[in-house]
């Protein structure tokens, strides 16, 4: 039986994105993103709810994320959940689920105040543009412990 897991969010970054290397000495970069829900209820008050998400972005796209994303900056990502497990020091099981990012578009105009709505920018682990109608198969990311050393 088949199955799917796949995100697709449109949100704001919540932080600066940190960047790491694994001991591999592969690109890893992680950051949160917020997206909200407005709804009016049945009695016309409006409502709003936020949602926090983690994503991490590996190889090139870790670089094109590091190099171009900042705190409120509006972005579009697609990507899969990926959960996974660490103990602590104490012997306490800890789980953490994250958005493994594949596809990335920034969504606000550039600082040169072009009005162009195509001035957007795309990133993606699926290759270079040249590259198109390819399959181009995504690397799979190296599991990581909660600290990297460097």
């Amino acid at each position: 039986m088949r199955s799917v897991n796949k995100v697709i969010l449109i949100g704001n970054l919540t932080r600066d994105p940190e960047m790491r290397q694994t001991p591999n000495s592969q690109q890893v970069c992680t950051f949160g993103i917020a997206t909200n829900r407005q709804w009016v209820s049945k009695d016309g008050s409006k409502h709003t709810s936020a949602e926090f998400h983690e994503l991490v972005a590996w190889a090139r796209l870790a670089d094109i994320c590091g190099k171009y994303l900042r705190k409120g900056k509006l972005i579009y990502v697609e990507g899969y959940l990926k959960t996974r497990a660490w103990d602590t020091p104490e012997g306490i099981r800890r789980h953490k689920t994250e958005v493994i990012v594949q596809d990335m578009i920034m969504l606000e105009k550039r600082p040169n105040g072009s009005d162009d709505l195509d001035d957007v920018a795309v990133a993606s682990d699926e290759g270079m543009p040249d590259m198109q109608n390819e399959p181009v198969p995504t690397p799979e990311p190296e599991m990581m412990d909660d600290k990297i050393e460097f």
